[in-house]
C-alpha cells in the first residue's frame, strides 16, 4: 500500500494550514480569552517536548533496552514534580528581567558578552541534531509511503515548508517582543493530535491486532524469549545518564525553555503543570510496549522505530496510516517550529546585536524582524545540510542522544546561577567548553567519522549503545569539575555579585538609592534615543512607564531608578542582556561619588517577591516583618518615613487618607513635591527645632482642619540607614466639638442676658404704658390724645420686641410636640429681629406670605430658621437691595421662598452648604453652622430644603423651605360643577 505525492502533500499542507490556522483564531480573537489562558493549554503546550523521538523513536529504544525507555519520560517527569524549587525560580527570573532563552539567562547571570555567544554557538549541537532527528523521522515516513522521490529531496521540501510556516507563527508581526498566544494554543493543538493518534493506534493493537492471538497476555507468555533476544540488558550507568539528560532537558533545551518559561502566560499554571504534564507522558509512554510488541508479532518489516507506522501498513489500513503519520508529523513540526524561533532569538540578542545594530534613523523593530526570519531559515537549512551529510546514516536513537548529552553540558550553569552565588563567568566557561570538546571528540567525531569514512590522525573512541554513558559523563564531570575549582580559585567582578544576588533564591539584593543623571522621563527618552533612535527609545520609556503604572512625566528619584530597571529589562527581551545592558548603563548613568543609603522600599519589594521561599528563622522574621508593616500601614495616624536626603520611604494609609493623596504618587519623592498645603506644613514642621505641634490649622478650600504634628529622628547605626518619621493626627473633630461646646456656651450666656434685660425693661415700659392711659383719660386734648396712642403704640412695639428676643433666647428649649403656626407671623418676627442690627439698615424685607398659611411645628425652632436664612441673605446682599420672601401652598405642602439679588452661591460650593462649619464667608465672618442647623430642623419638621443659585442675570439665591400645611378649618369640596 503507498500514497501518492499529492496525497501525502495534501496532509502535510493540510495538517500545517490547520495549526496555523488554530494560532491565527487565538490571534484575532476568535478563541475566547479564558480558554487561551487555562491550565490545560500551558499543559498541552508542553507536550512539544515529545518530539519524533517519542512518538517513533521511543519504540526503539524499548526495543533495545526494554523498559529503560521510560527514562525519556521520568527524567524530565521528575524535572515538573521538582518545579518549586527548579522551575519556579527560573520562571521569577526570566518574567521580572524579561529573559527570553537560556543564553539571555546565562549571560545575565555571569555578566559576559562572550557566555551569550558561546551559549548561542554551543546550542547548535542541541538543536541541530535535534532538528535533523524530525527532518530524518518525517522523510523516512514519506518514503515508507511513497519512494517516487529520494529520501534527501523529501527532507529538502519538508524543511522549505517548515521555513514557511515558522516564519508565519514566529516572526509574522513587527514587534519582536510579544507573547505568541496563537503559537502556545497551536502547540497544545498538536500535542492533542499526537496523544490521540498514539491512543487510536494503541487501541487498534490492543483490541484488533492481538485478538486472534488469544490476547496480549497470552502471547507475551508463549514469546518470552523472543523478546529477550531482541533487547539488551539497560545497566545502571545508561540508566541514570539517561534519567540525568533528560532531566537537564526541561531547563536547557531551547524549546522546552521558551514554552516553559518564555510564553508562559499564567505563572500558577506551573503548579498544576508539575503533576499534569507527567501524567500525559505517562499516557504517550503507555503505548509504546503495546506498539513494540505489535510490530514483532505482525512481522513488520520496518525498523524498530518506525513500528508504529508499519502496523497500519501491514494491515492494510489507509485511516491508521494517516492518523500514525499525522501523530508524527504533529510530533516533528510543533518542535521544529519551537526550537527554530528560540534559537533565532538567541542568535539575534548574541550572534548579530552585538556587532551589528542598524542606525537610528532606519526602522529598529522591522529591521529585527527580517533578521530573525533569515536566522529561522538559516537554521532549517543548516539542519538539512547536517542530514544530507550525516544525519541519514544515524537512527534516531543517535542522533537523540547526540542532541541531549550536549544540552547536559548547560546544567551546571544553571544550577549555579539558582544555587551557588559564588560561581562566576571564568568557572562558568572554562567547564563549558571543556564539556563541549569532550562531547564533540567522544561522541559527534566518532559517528560522523562512521557516516563520512573520515581518516582522523587522532585516534578516536568506539562509542556504540553499550557504552555511550561514558562519554556522555566523561563531558558532563570534567564540565562540572572545572566549574567548580575555576569558580573557587577566580574572583567575582562586582556586576556579577549583583546578578547573583538577583538571581540566587537564597540571597536577596540591596539596592542603593543613587540618583540617575537624567533628572525626569524626558531626558531618559533624550538619552536613550542616541542608540535607538528618537521612535524606538520613546515607545520603550512610555511601555516601560506603563508597565510601572507611572505617570507619562515622571521626575522622583526613585521613580526613575525603578523606570531604569524597567527599561532594562524590557530591552532584554528585544535584544538580549547583554546588549541592553550596556546600552543601559552608558546612556543612563547613575551620579558619581553619590551612593547613598541601600533602598529599603526595594528590598521590602523584593522580600514580599521570595516570602515563600522563606522557611525557618528566615520565615518568623519575615513574618515578624510584614506583621509590624502591616501595623504601620494600617495605624489610624498618618505615618510618613524619611530618608536622609528627604526622600519618602513610606506613606501608610491614615496619610492618605488625610491628605487625600495615594502612596504611590508620593513614595520616592520629596516633600517638595507634595501638593500645598502639606508642603509648607512638613517641610515647617521639619524644619522647627520642636518635636511636637499641636492643632496646627491648615485650610482646605473654604474648610479648616486641624492637625497635630510629631517627628522622630532615626539615627544610623550597625548598617542601619538613618532618617526621619512624621506622624500626621487629624484633630479636626475635637477642635470643632470644642468650638461647637464654645458657641453653645456663648448662646446660652446671650440668652440668660436678653432673659434678664428683657425682665429689667418689662416693668419701666409698664409703668410708661400705665401713664399714656391715664392721660388718655385725664385730657380731651386731640393732641394729648394723639401722644398717649403713640406713646402706647411704642411701648406695645418695644414688649413685642423683647418678647421675640425673649422666645429666640428660649429656642434651645423647644417642645416635641408641635402646634398650629401662623407663617407670615414667623417671618415678621424673623425680619422684626434683624432689622434690630444696624447691617440690616440699608436693605429691604418684604414679607409677601398671605395670613391664611399655617403649618405644624414650633414657633420658636421655625423663627430661628428663618433668622439664619435672612442673615444669610443680608450678609450676600448690597445695601438699597431687596429680599422677599413669598409662600405658595397646595392641599398638603407650602413652600417658602426666601429671594435675594445678592452675589450667589458658587457652583461648586451647593453641594456643600448643609455641611458643619463649611461656609463661604470670609474667615472670621461665620462658623459654617447656621445652614446646617437650618437642615436639621427644616428635617425635624418633616419639610425639605433646597438652594438655586444664580436666579437671574448671574445673581441671586433662592432658598426654597418645603414644609407640612396645616388648615385651621376642614377644608369642603364644592358641589357645584366646574366653569
Amino acid at each position: 500500500m503507498s500514497f501518492s505525492l499529492g496525497q501525502l502533500s495534501f496532509i502535510v499542507l493540510g495538517y500545517l494550514f490547520v495549526l496555523f490556522t488554530t494560532a491565527y483564531a487565538v490571534e484575532r480573537g476568535w478563541v475566547p480569552r479564558r480558554w487561551v489562558r487555562h491550565p490545560l493549554v500551558y499543559i498541552f503546550s508542553l507536550g512539544v517536548y515529545a518530539s519524533a523521538w517519542a512518538f517513533y523513536g521511543s519504540v526503539g529504544m524499548a526495543s533495545q533496552y526494554g523498559y529503560g525507555f521510560l527514562a525519556y519520560y521520568l527524567g524530565i517527569a521528575g524535572a515538573f514534580v521538582l518545579s518549586p524549587v527548579l522551575l519556579r525560580p527560573i520562571l521569577h527570573i526570566t518574567r521580572i528581567y524579561q529573559l527570553s532563552s537560556l543564553a539571555d539567562l546565562l549571560a545575565f547571570r555571569y555578566r559576559s558578552r562572550l557566555a551569550g555567544m558561546l551559549v548561542s554557538l554551543f546550542m547548535l549541537a542541541v538543536v541541530v541534531p535535534m532538528l535533523t532527528l524530525q527532518i530524518s523521522a518525517v522523510a523516512d515516513t514519506l518514503y515508507l509511503l511513497n519512494n517516487e522521490l529520494s529520501l534527501t529531496t523529501l527532507a529538502f521540501g519538508f524543511c522549505v515548508v517548515m521555513v514557511l510556516f515558522a516564519v508565519l507563527f514566529g516572526a509574522r508581526h513587527v514587534s519582536p517582543r510579544e507573547k505568541h498566544e496563537g503559537l502556545v494554543f497551536a502547540l497544545a493543538f498538536e500535542s492533542l493530535v499526537k496523544l490521540l493518534a498514539i491512543l487510536v493506534l494503541g487501541g487498534v493493537v490492543l483490541l484488533s491486532v492481538f485478538a486472534p492471538a488469544g490476547g496480549l497476555e497470552q502471547w507475551l507468555v508463549d514469546h518470552q524469549e523472543l523478546l529477550t533476544n531482541r533487547q539488551l540488558t539497560l545497566q545502571e550507568g545508561p540508566w541514570r545518564t539517561l534519567l540525568l539528560v533528560f532531566f537537564a532537558a526541561a531547563v536547557v533545551m531551547p524549546h522546552m525553555f521558551h514554552v516553559t518559561f518564555t510564553e508562559n502566560l499564567n505563572s500558577d499554571a506551573l503548579k498544576p503543570a508539575s503533576w499534569a504534564f507527567p501524567l500525559f507522558l505517562l499516557a504517550m509512554a503507555m503505548m509504546v510496549p503495546p506498539i513494540l510488541w505489535a510490530g514483532v508479532y505482525l512481522n513488520v518489516q520496518t525498523p524498530a522505530e518506525y513500528f508504529a507506522i508499519g502496523i497500519g501498513l501491514q494491515l492494510q489500513s489507509p485511516a491508521l496510516v494517516i492518523i500514525t503519520f499525522l501523530g508524527g508529523l504533529a510530533a516533528a513540526s510543533g518542535i521544529m517550529i519551537v526550537m527554530t524561533l528560540a534559537t533565532a532569538a538567541m542568535f539575534l540578542n548574541h550572534l548579530v546585536l552585538p556587532f551589528h545594530k542598524p542606525s537610528p534613523r532606519h526602522d529598529f523593530y522591522r529591521w529585527l524582524l527580517w533578521v530573525r526570519r533569515a536566522l529561522i531559515a538559516g537554521i532549517l537549512l543548516l539542519a538539512y545540510f547536517f542530514y544530507a551529510a550525516i544525519g541519514t546514516g544515524l537512527d534516531l536513537n543517535r542522533l537523540g542522544l547526540l542532541a541531549f548529552v550536549a544540552s547536559l553540558q548547560f546544567l551546571p550553569g544553571v544550577l549555579g546561577l539558582l544555587y551557588w552565588p559564588r560561581s562566576n563567568r571564568k568557572g562558568f566557561l572554562s567547564g563549558l567548553i571543556a564539556g563541549i570538546l569532550v562531547w564533540t571528540y567522544s561522541m559527534l567525531l566518532p559517528f560522523s567519522a562512521y557516516r563520512m569514512d573520515w581518516q582522523l590522525p587522532l585516534p578516536l573512541p568506539v562509542v556504540d549503545e553499550t557504552n555511550w554513558h561514558l562519554a556522555a559523563i566523561a563531558a558532563f564531570g570534567i564540565n562540572m569539575l572545572l566549574f567548580v575549582l575555576v569558580s573557587l580559585v577566580s574572583r567575582q567582578k562586582a556586576s556579577e555579585v549583583s546578578a547573583a544576588q538577583a538571581c540566587s533564591v537564597d540571597t536577596l539584593s540591596r539596592p542603593s538609592r543613587r540618583p540617575l543623571i537624567a533628572g525626569n522621563s524626558n531626558d531618559v527618552i533624550v538619552a536613550l534615543s542616541k542608540p535607538l533612535g528618537r521612535y524606538v527609545a520613546e515607545r520603550e520609556v512610555y511601555q516601560a512607564l506603563a508597565d510601572l503604572d507611572l505617570p507619562s512625566y515622571e521626575d522622583r528619584p526613585y521613580a526613575l531608578r525603578r523606570l531604569r530597571a524597567r527599561l532594562e529589562a524590557n530591552l532584554s527581551g528585544l535584544m538580549g542582556p547583554t546588549v541592553a545592558h550596556d546600552i543601559v548603563s552608558r546612556y543612563l548613568p547613575f551620579q558619581e561619588n553619590a551612593e547613598l543609603s541601600e533602598d529599603i522600599y526595594q528590598i521590602e519589594q523584593r522580600l514580599e517577591g521570595f516570602h515563600d521561599r522563606l522557611s525557618g528563622l528566615a520565615g518568623e522574621l519575615d513574618n515578624l516583618r510584614r506583621y509590624h508593616r502591616q501595623t504601620l500601614e494600617r495605624l489610624p495616624m498618618g505615618v510618613c518615613s524619611l530618608a536622609d536626603d528627604g526622600e519618602i520611604l513610606m506613606w501608610n494609609q491614615a496619610m492618605t487618607d488625610l491628605t487625600q493623596i495615594p502612596a504611590r504618587q508620593v513614595t520616592g519623592s520629596h516633600l517638595s513635591r507634595l501638593p500645598p498645603p502639606w508642603q509648607s506644613l512638613l517641610q515647617d514642621f521639619l524644619r522647627n527645632r520642636a518635636m511636637h505641634e499641636y492643632k496646627k490649622r491648615v485650610d482646605i478650600g473654604a474648610r479648616p482642619r486641624w492637625f497635630s504634628l510629631h517627628k522622630s529622628v532615626i539615627k544610623p547605626s550597625g548598617g542601619q540607614p538613618g532618617g526621619i518619621v512624621l506622624l500626621m493626627e487629624d484633630q479636626t473633630d475635637t477642635q470643632l466639638l470644642e468650638d461647637e461646646l464654645m458657641h453653645s456656651e456663648r448662646l446660652a450666656s446671650i440668652g440668660r442676658l436678653a432673659a434678664g434685660v428683657a425682665h429689667e425693661i418689662g416693668n419701666p415700659v409698664t409703668a410708661i404704658d400705665c401713664l399714656a392711659q391715664n392721660m388718655r383719660y385725664e385730657t380731651e386734648n386731640p393732641e394729648l390724645l394723639e401722644m398717649a396712642n403713640q406713646i402706647q403704640e411704642q411701648t406695645r412695639r418695644v414688649t413685642r420686641i423683647v418678647q421675640s428676643l425673649m422666645n429666640f433666647a428660649h429656642a434651645g428649649h423647644h417642645s416635641t410636640e408641635h402646634e398650629p403656626v401662623n407663617l407670615a407671623h414667623i417671618i415678621n418676627e424673623a425680619m422684626q429681629l434683624l432689622r434690630l442690627s444696624k447691617r440690616s439698615q440699608d436693605i429691604q424685607f418684604e414679607n409677601l406670605c398671605h395670613d391664611s398659611l399655617y403649618l405644624l411645628g414650633d414657633a420658636q425652632r421655625l423663627v430661628q430658621v428663618f433668622v439664619n436664612l435672612l442673615s444669610n441673605a443680608r450678609d450676600a446682599s448690597s445695601p438699597g437691595q431687596t429680599i422677599r420672601v413669598d409662600a405658595e401652598a397646595d392641599q398638603h405642602q407650602l413652600v417658602v421662598r426666601v429671594v435675594d439679588e445678592g452675589h450667589g452661591v458658587p457652583a461648586d460650593k451647593l453641594d456643600r452648604i448643609f455641611e458643619p462649619f463649611f461656609t463661604t464667608k470670609d474667615v472670621g465672618k461665620g462658623t459654617g453652622l447656621g445652614l446646617s442647623l437650618v437642615y436639621s430642623i427644616v428635617e425635624e419638621h418633616y419639610g425639605h430644603i433646597a438652594i438655586e443659585s444664580p436666579v437671574s442675570n448671574g445673581r441671586g439665591t433662592c432658598v426654597k423651605v418645603s414644609l407640612p400645611r396645616y388648615h385651621p378649618e376642614p377644608v369642603t369640596e364644592s358641589s357645584e360643577p366646574a366653569a
